[in-house]
């Protein structure tokens, strides 16, 4: 059991990191381009897009792990 709360949180820390990375490219790239209320959307919208994959692959490990007993 201690192992899975190990993956767990490092699945976790990964999953923070990788919409933290998203949402500060969106930043860097239209940043001072566009006005901050349509920033402030396309970041929204992009992280949206990342807890979308990010749920679709917990989805895909589960389904693997309930597969392989």
């Amino acid at each position: 059991m201690n192992k899975l709360i190990q993956e767990i949180l490092i699945y976790f820390i990964v999953a923070l990191s990788s919409l933290f990375i998203m949402s500060y490219a969106v930043h860097m790239l239209i940043g001072g381009l566009v006005s901050k209320e349509t920033e402030y959307l396309l970041i929204l919208a992009t992280c949206l897009i990342g807890v979308v994959a990010i749920g679709f692959m917990v989805w895909d490990v589960i389904r693997h792990r309930k597969g392989s007993k």
